[in-house]
């Protein structure tokens, strides 16, 4: 592979690739706490709502909602999504589902007596979430979210089927025009092993500051 198929269409594609994942994260970490915490509410249709959301979004493909965002969304709104929005949102709500029930699941393993405490002292619910329950709840969450961050990282390959220049779609061009497979794909798996090694190191190193602010020690 020569150095300007690498400056050209590689490196662009690794960069493209980083702000996918960036964006798609943010967005679904966004959903992920919203649709969590209000699996959690005390209220009966809240509740309901915020799992009707989980269980559509995740018995959906996010491959097949891009396409319907890209395609299907603009006749009937009259406006058109640019590809990358496209796969953002399709991948942020997609994996914001995944990841709500990570935080619904943490959050109720939080120690009862630690809400009937937040009461005694007259929180308010939301002071009882933001003081209480989160800074217990969100250790706990990270390893599950660095899982699916992952796994989020790996999913943004699919745009390249939109056509954006992801790393993927990147080393299909290389392939095409080299028509060397091995060289390109290799290189390829090694791109996403070292931006995976990444997210894991830094969710561990996140993992061991929020646990330290607990008093508690990461494994």
């Amino acid at each position: 592979m020569t150095a300007g198929l690498w400056q050209h269409w590689v490196l662009p594609g690794i960069w493209i690739t980083v702000q996918l994942t960036v964006y798609s994260a943010a967005l679904a970490a966004a959903v992920a706490f919203g649709i969590g915490i209000a699996r959690t509410h005390r209220s009966r249709l809240v509740r309901f709502l915020a799992a009707a959301y989980t269980e559509i979004f995740r018995g959906t493909s996010a491959l097949v909602l891009m396409f319907w965002l890209f395609f299907v969304l603009p006749p009937l709104a009259g406006w058109q999504l640019v590809p990358m929005w496209a796969a953002v949102l399709a991948l942020g709500l997609s994996y914001g589902a995944y990841g709500a029930e990570i935080v619904r699941g943490a959050l109720n393993s939080v120690a009862p007596a630690q809400r009937e405490a937040g009461i005694a002292l007259s929180f308010t619910p939301w002071q009882r979430m933001r003081l209480v329950l989160l800074p217990q709840a969100v250790p706990e969450m990270i390893p599950p979210f660095c899982n699916l961050l992952i796994e989020l990282l790996k999913g943004t390959a699919l745009v390249s089927l939109l056509g954006v220049g992801d790393v993927s779609f990147a080393a299909y061009l290389v392939r095409l025009a080299t028509q060397d497979s091995a060289q390109i794909y290799s290189v390829t798996l090694v791109i996403y092993f070292v931006l995976a090694f990444g997210i894991t190191r830094g969710m561990k190193a996140l993992e061991r500051r929020t646990k330290a602010n607990l008093g508690v020690t990461a494994k």
